[in-house]
């Protein structure tokens, strides 16, 4: 054994070690002399939670402190800002302050919080600016791998959503139920669970980690989800989708923030652009196979189908998706040091020894409410979020009504006209995420090269005209029973837009609240899944009443009043809420 690294283990007062590769290198030297030992040490840690540089001589008279750290003032004002909800929103007295700070005030600032830092010897944080296992500095590859990984979780579970939605009026005879609001419950259920399951799941992964509850709400999900295929009753059935609903969101509340651990933001607009298409384009998949499946075999194929699938996809998550919360991370890199050298003071910079589990979980499990209630950014965009969510899932529920009855068609191939919405999908995905990524970087060099969350703003105007286009066509070419290829344009059009928002709001969401996205998405998702389950439910006596025409309008006149604004008070308001915000990255 390395006899330099043998006396760091039994010295009960070992010399510190900063970082893994540093100790690496001591292993590696066969007799590493004392005053290599006693050098500078520096490590940085670059990355969206700050950088920061020490030098272990500033503390080598307190090597015999105990072993215990106290929290300091700085970290408990920073912990009661957390706990207050009333802290959620900076006064303006205080933004008004910081905005009158000459920069020389600002540079002292900053490096009386870097010299902080660097009497913590025993912080453990990334090795350099280009430290590996840094998900941010991995690999195009490896980044992109886990991209499509997480997004194909987010395919699989909205997709099992909609699937039976052809085979409801096989389910209705064969379960007895005759009632179409109970029939669309079967759909809604699973919708609404969307609205609970990311309130825990998202503040679950900044604690444990995106990995390890991703893997284990899938299978959450996989075990209800076959359960459905088997229930004799319709309470069975509501039963088990709403569970496997639960564990279906979690990709939902995790994704933004997996893609906010790995993607910089100039980088970031295509990534989220996959990720966001995968919950709308598996709404608009799954009933196009779903209406083939019940006609040819029975509607409890619809689920074990998804079941099947769910397996193959699980088995990829666990051989290549890998942890990427930096917390978590760095926090492994402090245990394995304290093991190998013991010595338990060793820390990172998210690690109080003075907080409990229980109390982590109270803060990290009520931020979702917190950031709802407090941040008006927020607000505004899960209205329209919600919206727009709740109106797609409105046109998926009574999407086979129109081509069954206004148009003859059988259930399977009134089910291909679902394609619309795939096209529709996919196009303004591949569109809008590159159109995103490139303004957004022209409008960064403008501004002297700082990127501001604000620049992803002008592109949720097209998306906010595209919708009310759509649902216009849509609603009066079938109300008119024209040719069965105009309706589709009008759904290929809304679906168009509905991604280009969805793609836009997101990644404004993940760029503003880049420390907290899971919990960002997490509080957005409440809303638009209690849309998505509140809309398919009035949905028949709406076009009972108004008729196919006027109904799809009055929807898309509230879709004009909720999307025409979005992008020009983000544009005008955007930054100044930014700065008020204790959440939102600055």
């Amino acid at each position: 054994m390395n006899p330099s690294l043998s006396r760091a283990k039994t010295n009960p007062d070992p010399i510190p070690i900063a970082s893994s590769s540093q100790r690496r290198s001591f292993k590696r030297s066969q007799s590493a002399p004392e005053d290599e030992l006693r050098e500078v040490i520096t490590a940085h840690f670059i990355d969206d939670y700050g950088a920061h540089h020490y030098n272990p001589d500033a503390h080598s008279e307190f090597e015999n402190e105990p072993v215990s750290r106290s929290t300091t003032d700085e970290e408990k004002a920073d912990l009661a800002s957390v706990d207050e909800d009333r802290d959620g929103i900076r006064s303006q007295s205080d933004l008004d302050l910081e905005r009158g700070r000459s920069k020389l005030t600002r540079e002292k600032s900053t490096r009386s919080r870097r010299s902080d830092r660097e009497k913590d010897i025993y912080l453990v944080t990334w090795d350099n600016d280009i430290d590996p296992d840094n998900p941010k500095n991995w690999t195009f590859k490896k980044k992109w791998g886990a991209t499509l990984i997480v997004s194909v979780f987010t395919f699989i579970s909205p997709t099992s959503s909609s699937m039976s939605a052809p085979a409801l009026p096989q389910i209705g005879r064969d379960l007895g139920v005759s009632d179409s609001t109970i029939l669309s419950l079967l759909i809604s259920i699973f919708v609404l669970a969307y609205a609970i399951g990311p309130l825990f799941l998202g503040p679950l992964s900044e604690i444990y980690g995106r990995r390890i509850v991703l893997q284990l709400s899938n299978l959450f999900f996989l075990a209800f989800n076959i359960g459905c295929g088997f229930a004799t009753s319709t309470g069975q059935l509501i039963a088990f989708r709403f569970l496997s609903g639960l564990g279906g969101s979690a990709p939902l509340a995790i994704g933004g923030g997996i893609l906010s651990d790995c993607w910089s933001a100039e980088q970031r607009g295509q990534a989220v652009g996959l990720y966001s298409l995968m919950p709308l384009l598996g709404p608009a998949v799954g009933p196009i196979a779903g209406g083939w499946i019940a006609e040819k075999t029975t509607w409890r194929w619809c689920f074990w189908s998804t079941s099947i699938l769910t397996v193959i996809i699980q088995v990829f998550g666990v051989i290549f998706l890998r942890e990427t919360f930096a917390p978590v991370i760095l926090a492994w890199r402090a245990k394995k040091i304290r093991e190998e050298t013991g010595n338990n003071r060793y820390h990172t910079e998210w690690e109080t020894p003075d907080r409990t589990i229980g109390q982590v979980l109270k803060v990290s499990l009520g931020r979702p409410f917190r950031l709802l209630g407090t941040q008006p950014i927020i607000q505004v965009l899960a209205l329209y979020m919600a919206f727009i969510y709740g109106l797609m899932y409105l046109v998926l529920t009574t999407y086979p009504t129109v081509w069954e009855t206004v148009y003859g068609q059988s259930v399977g191939i009134g089910g291909l006209n679902y394609a619309s919405l795939g096209i529709g999908f996919f196009a303004g995905a591949q569109t809008v995420a590159r159109i995103n990524d490139i303004l957004y970087r022209r409008l960064k060099a403008k501004n002297n090269g700082v990127g501001k969350p604000e620049f992803r703003a002008p592109m949720i105007l097209p998306g906010a005209i595209l919708v009310p286009s759509g649902i216009f066509i849509y609603g009066w070419s079938a109300e008119y029973h024209t040719h069965w290829i105009v309706p589709n344009i009008g759904a290929a059009l809304f679906a168009a837009g509905t991604i280009a928002s969805f793609q836009c709001t997101q990644t404004y969401l993940v760029d503003t609240y880049s420390t907290y996205a899971a919990s960002a998405v997490a509080s957005v998702t409440v809303l638009r899944s209690l849309a998505g389950f509140g809309f398919p439910l009035f949905a028949r006596q709406m076009y009972e009443s108004l008729g196919l025409g006027w109904g799809n309008s009055l929807l898309g006149f509230v879709a004009i009043a909720f999307g025409i604004p979005a992008p020009f008070m983000l544009w005008k308001y955007g930054e100044t809420l930014r700065m008020k915000s204790r959440f939102a990255k600055e």
